[in-house]
């Protein structure tokens, strides 16, 4: 076979390579959420994304251009390309090379700076209504959600009311955990004895993934859930229906933490400090943590002195 006849071989593998490539990415079926926000936490982060991509896009556009420029005209058959075997240096090739990236670089810190701010996750976000609380407890393996203003509870079913933020108070019964529902941003770890916080909004009614996104155990796959953005009156006819569901007392919560998958479920009530109690490690009974703890401080702080000096007794 000749080289042209080789070349050309090659080409061909080439394209039919890079079409079915792109087949497989938009043909696969996926579903890119994190490119479709629905909340402005979720918008703020692609955002960030594609800037990142943008910024990067900078160096590796123009390096896969040169690679393929450079192979083409310095191939062995091109006869009137420039032959310089002795050719090391370039200051100008050098300042190019290195001050790009550190261009890139500069830039990069500079919104990564800003954006952990801006989106820290115990950010309120701006709004003129009261946010919504949601306390949630990631268990062996299913998501418990309280509401303490409705004063209902879920499990692997998340409902929103869409236009209104949420504060979410999270902790874990247990295993480290992470939540996350992709479309409205901001994943957050859960983690027993400890409360992290977040704040997100849904712009819009709509039903989006929710998910596990830290390894907990051999239930990890099955530890999903359904954010359900809800108006005003929809919200309203849920919280109704979940009224009529049975109490989560602490035998339902007994029973619910024991470890395995769990299908959705509703409580019409919640026993008082539930929560706290979960958070203080206390909910099956024993002896809270913040109650260990304010014991511990019931003495008070060590003295800087002696305690007892024998030289400032009276005699007797």
């Amino acid at each position: 076979m000749s080289p042209i006849s080789k070349r050309a071989a090659w080409a061909k593998r080439g394209a039919r390579a890079a079409t079915l490539t792109f087949a497989a990415l938009f043909l696969s079926g996926c579903d890119a959420v994190l490119l479709d926000p629905k909340g402005p936490i979720g918008e703020a982060e692609r955002n960030i994304i594609f800037l990142a991509i943008g910024l990067m896009l900078i160096v590796v556009v123009p390096v896969i251009i040169m690679v393929l420029v450079f192979a083409w005209k310095y191939r062995a058959s091109n006869t009137k390309a420039t032959y310089a075997p002795e050719w090391s240096h370039s200051g100008a090739i050098e300042a190019v090379v290195w001050s790009i990236p550190v261009v890139i670089i500069l830039i990069l810190g500079t919104v990564t700076w800003i954006a952990t701010h801006t989106l820290d996750p115990r950010q309120p976000i701006a709004s003129a209504e009261k946010p919504l609380e949601v306390q949630v407890v990631s268990l062996d393996w299913k998501w418990l959600f309280i509401y303490p203003e409705y004063g209902v509870a879920s499990v692997n079913e998340l409902a929103l009311p869409a236009g209104r933020p949420v504060h979410f108070s999270l902790t874990s019964s247990g295993v480290m955990n992470a939540f996350f529902i992709p479309q409205l941003g901001s994943q957050i770890y859960t983690m027993a004895g400890m409360q992290t916080q977040l704040y997100l909004k849904a712009d819009h009614p709509g039903s989006y993934m929710g998910l596990s996104a830290n390894y907990s155990g051999h239930g990890f796959a099955d530890m999903h859930f359904t954010a359900e953005a809800l108006d005003p009156a929809a919200l309203k006819a849920w919280v109704a229906k979940a009224k009529l569901a049975p109490p989560l007392d602490t035998d339902a919560y007994r029973t619910l933490v024991k470890p395995g998958s769990h299908a959705v479920a509703r409580y019409g009530s919640v026993a008082t400090g539930l929560f706290d109690r979960i958070l203080n490690q206390c909910a099956l009974g024993g002896l809270c943590t913040a109650d260990a703890v304010s014991m511990s401080q019931i003495k008070g702080p060590v003295p800087k002195g002696k305690i007892c000096d024998p030289k400032s007794q009276k005699k007797s």
